[in-house]
């Protein structure tokens, strides 16, 4: 393997991302519109709860409520209400806990949940090295065959790689200008220097004759691994230190390779210009713009490196200025080597590593570059790709599945040769995360809905809004777990977590949402405002069971809160009984929650009700007429119809 132009270099930074701040509208609760009354349902949940009902779910709302607006103080009343409830709460809870509490000065209590949190969360510490797997071989194994594996085409006796992708067009290094006589060779690999080759591709990217690269690009030393603009006219590429004629050494009089960067013009390419952040006594090689091309990332063993080589990115600025270099960390470099970096426009990083468990020599490894900079699990890409030898610069177009890796694999023409593939089988098992996203009470779509997607340990993984049609979508891991996160204008933010399956498919998740503040008239049924559609009795029973009571606590706090308010009390079943039994017992369970209003100190005149048995169905489900049981569910309802403001 080439030793002057090959960096190795391990990286990725581990990044701890946990911001779960938000912004919620909130509208004073006694704002008043002509006809219409403004319900504040979490200020109801908090009267309710501050008279002693006790619900997980709703302490979890209000300690959410606060927590997401950064009110740990309060988040932390509620929290404590949570946990002295119960205990059985998802291991975020946990966190949010420790981090409110440290807020109100009780750290030793706050050391203590985080103690619990970590254990129920696996132990993960994000700052940790990551931890090898020990049946390294078995992942291989399984991520094995799924590659259709070809020469090139382009290769010679000597040493071909790095491919890059320019206009259709392959460039890619090689050695095989052997020139005239006094054509060096360098010493360490008894290889003459490299210059970049393009040819054309066809729609099967199988390239035809290489022709060299341009003339000012190439020098007398060595030129590698390119990578262009979308629209051709700008490229990077690794070259030694050599510009203008002058070559430059290090403090040991070596010398090392630096990024490049020109411009075509006229057709040539001009302005070749080192980049800011390169230094004579390191090398920087091997770069690969994002998809965006607002981020260059590159190989080097610049100071802060963790082993022989790291991977590294840049931010470029609007101006074309370059920010500060940054080590992707841990997770992906080790104290080996890591380099060739790859990113394409699945935020999929590539690169070659000796540091991680392989095959042997540089295997190839790919990680998801999250929305918040950090990365999933790195993953081998199998034994096709790597073998025992050294495989690296590897790339691939996502919407033919085909491209190029490089390797000195048995069987090859050269010191190194370009490897052509068609992946038949992503390496990942994905699926389609989906769902419709309504209103609670109306039903209606809610487009524009923000929604965002995190891991289980809440780094932050996607974002996207719904379309017009409320549909919000991600495309997932196969047997993960997820946290999702709904946002919209007037309606109280709600978090989701699903696991998805391990197969390839799509998964559903619909999504309603509570408005912050329920807008309610005359004829409007004051019960959805909670989402209260049934208050439930024991079997054939009229009395008011405690959780039925938690529902009307919600009504009889709005009707404290308008006290000019006057409800008609609706009880309905479905059809299996007879009417007359159906009418009767409905009739009881109506005048049973009057009654409990009544002694709950509501005037009996602002108060009417009926039961109407089974003669208001709401759907088809009559005598005789089979239906299922969520059917029949529909019709066993309560209703609470306002009647005066």
């Amino acid at each position: 393997m080439k030793k002057y132009i090959i960096l190795y270099i391990t990286i990725l930074s581990t990044f701890s991302y946990n911001s779960y701040s938000q912004t919620n509208k909130v509208t004073s609760a006694d704002k008043k519109y002509d006809n219409y009354a403004y319900i504040d349902a979490i200020k109801t949940y908090e009267r309710i709860a501050e008279k002693g009902y006790k619900s997980a779910a709703m302490f979890q709302k209000l300690g959410n409520a606060y927590y997401f607006n950064a009110k740990l103080e309060s988040a932390a009343k509620w929290y404590t209400e949570l946990f002295t409830l119960t205990s059985e709460v998802d291991s975020e809870y946990y966190y949010r806990y420790s981090q409110s509490l440290r807020a109100i000065g009780e750290n030793s209590k706050a050391d203590l949940m985080m103690e619990k949190f970590n254990q129920l969360s696996g132990n993960d510490d994000r700052s940790k090295l990551f931890q090898k797997n020990k049946n390294y071989l078995d992942e291989i194994k399984a991520n094995s065959g799924r590659y259709e594996i070809q020469d090139a085409g382009v290769n010679s006796k000597y040493s071909d790689y790095g491919a890059a992708i320019y206009l259709n067009k392959i460039v890619f290094a090689s050695s095989r200008d052997t020139g005239s006589l006094t054509q060096r060779k360098h010493t360490w690999t008894n290889q003459y220097f490299t210059n970049l080759y393009i040819a054309d591709l066809d729609e099967s990217k199988t390239p035809g004759n290489p022709d060299k690269f341009d003339e000012k690009i190439n020098s007398k030393y060595n030129e590698s691994t390119p990578t262009f603009t979308k629209d051709g006219k700008t490229m990077y590429f690794t070259r030694n230190n050599y510009n203008g004629g002058k070559k430059g050494k290090d403090a040991n009089n070596v010398t090392l390779i630096k990024i490049y960067k020109a411009s075509l013009e006229n057709g040539k390419w001009e302005n070749i210009t080192e980049l800011p952040f390169n230094n004579d006594n390191y090398s920087t090689a091997h770069p690969s713009l994002s998809s965006d091309e607002n981020t260059l990332y590159f190989a080097s063993d610049m100071p802060g490196t963790l082993g022989q080589s790291d991977i590294f990115k840049v931010k470029i600025n609007v101006d074309g200025s370059f920010g500060t270099p940054e080590n992707l960390g841990s997770k992906i470099n080790t104290a080996g080597r890591e380099t060739f970096p790859f990113v394409n426009d699945e935020n999929e990083i590539y690169f070659a590593s000796d540091g991680h468990p392989g095959l042997g020599g540089l295997d190839v490894f790919m990680s998801k570059i999250n929305l918040d900079g950090t990365l999933n699990e790195i993953r081998n890409l199998g034994g096709d790709i790597n073998s025992p030898k050294d495989d690296f610069a590897y790339l691939i177009d996502t919407k033919s599945r085909r491209g190029f890796f490089t390797s000195n694999r048995d069987g090859g023409q050269g010191y190194d040769d370009i490897y052509k593939f068609l992946e038949t089988k992503k390496l990942s098992c994905e699926q389609e995360l989906y769902g419709e996203i309504t209103d609670l009470v109306s039903k209606q779509i809610l487009p524009n809905t923000k929604v965002t997607l995190y891991d289980n340990k809440f780094n932050l993984v996607n974002t996207t809004v719904s379309d017009a049609k409320g549909i919000y979508s991600f495309t997932v891991e196969c047997g993960k777990t997820y946290i999702l996160r709904f946002q919209k204008t007037d309606y109280t933010s709600k978090e989701e977590k699903v696991t998805i399956v391990s197969e390839n498919g799509k998964t559903n998740l619909p999504i309603t949402l509570e408005k912050e503040e329920c807008k309610v008239t005359n004829g409007d049924d004051l019960g959805r405002c909670f989402g209260i559609k049934m208050i439930y009795f024991d079997l054939d029973k009229s009395n008011i069971r405690s959780e039925a009571a938690l529902d009307l606590e919600k009504i009889l706090d709005v009707l404290k809160s308008y006290p000019t308010m006057k409800l008609d009390i609706r009880s309905h079943t479905d059809s299996r009984a007879s009417h007359k039994y159906n009418e009767s017992l409905s009739d009881r369970r109506a005048k049973s929650t009057i009654s409990w209003f009544v002694k709950n100190g509501v005037n009996p005149k602002r108060l009417t009700g009926k039961g109407y048995g089974e003669t208001q169905l709401i759907n088809k489900c009559a005598d005789d007429i089979e239906c299922t049981e969520e059917e029949h569910q529909l019709n066993r309802r309560s209703e609470f119809i306002i009647i005066a403001l």
